[in-house]
């Protein structure tokens, strides 16, 4: 039996589940907030076209209104100036969005302090445990901020959301063979990350070094710690810094 008819009859008796880490996007979806003098998203919008109306009368259908990063998205490495002669998100090969992830779960830190910054050490510790990060791979940090769903008050919390530390962002960017990092948050980085030395460590040591990033995934509760493949579809926009997307992962059981 082929390799792909194995996958597709896995598919359809439930011994490959498919899980969507894709959060809802709405005009209620949480957006990421600069201080002035800084530039902001825009929130999404559908704007109605037409609905079985006078407008098209056997057809629904909209505009829509958003930006690159907003909600479950993908960035990609011209979206941070370290990255600014690297891919835009429609270069990135498409081999390079199916890739296999491990989870690593930091839920009862990032509960005890929103603060919580991800180190080398706890990389290293997990390692120890369950193996070496995957090659071409995902890492995708489990920090338990999904469960504050869409209420943009609780998910950004005032800017105190859990990350990764300086060290840990350019030890990942430079020493594992990671293909990217995906978080539950607004943006990889911590909600203070802008205090940090360099500011958005994971923007600027990850898409420097040509890795990507996943954004407000969620049922990572649902993914073991490793085994599971990841698949990342985000709008290849020619010239774009990254896209919503949809991100979906197949897991055995």
């Amino acid at each position: 039996m082929s390799v792909l008819r194995s996958l597709l009859e896995g598919i359809g008796n439930g011994s490959i589940e498919v899980i969507d880490l894709t959060a809802p996007l709405s005009e209620t979806t949480p957006i990421l907030k600069l201080p002035e003098p800084f530039g902001n998203t825009v929130p999404f919008r559908l704007e109605e076209i037409s609905r079985y109306d006078d407008r098209g009368p056997a057809w629904y259908w909209n505009n829509i209104t958003t930006g690159e990063h907003t909600g479950t998205h993908f960035d990609a490495p011209i979206h941070w100036i370290t990255g600014k002669d690297g891919e835009d998100v429609a270069q990135v090969p498409v081999s390079r969005l199916i890739a296999p992830a491990v989870v690593l779960d930091f839920t009862a830190e990032a509960a005890a302090d929103p603060d919580f910054l991800l180190q080398v050490e706890h990389v290293t510790a997990w390692q120890e445990r369950h193996g070496p990060l995957p090659e071409g791979g995902w890492l995708l940090y489990r920090t338990g901020w999904a469960a504050r769903g869409d209420s943009e008050e609780e998910f950004l919390n005032e800017g105190h959301t859990p990350g990764v530390s300086v060290e840990c962002a350019r030890w990942l960017a430079e020493q594992t063979p990671i293909a990217g990092i995906g978080v539950e948050t607004v943006g990889t980085d911590a909600g203070a990350a802008g205090g940090f030395d360099p500011a958005f460590p994971c923007h600027a040591y990850l898409l420097g070094a040509g890795k990507y990033g996943l954004t407000q995934l969620r049922n990572l509760d649902r993914l073991p710690p490793t085994g599971a493949v990841v698949i990342a579809g985000p709008l290849p926009i020619l010239g774009g810094s990254g896209s919503p997307a949809r991100v979906i992962a197949l897991v055995e059981r």
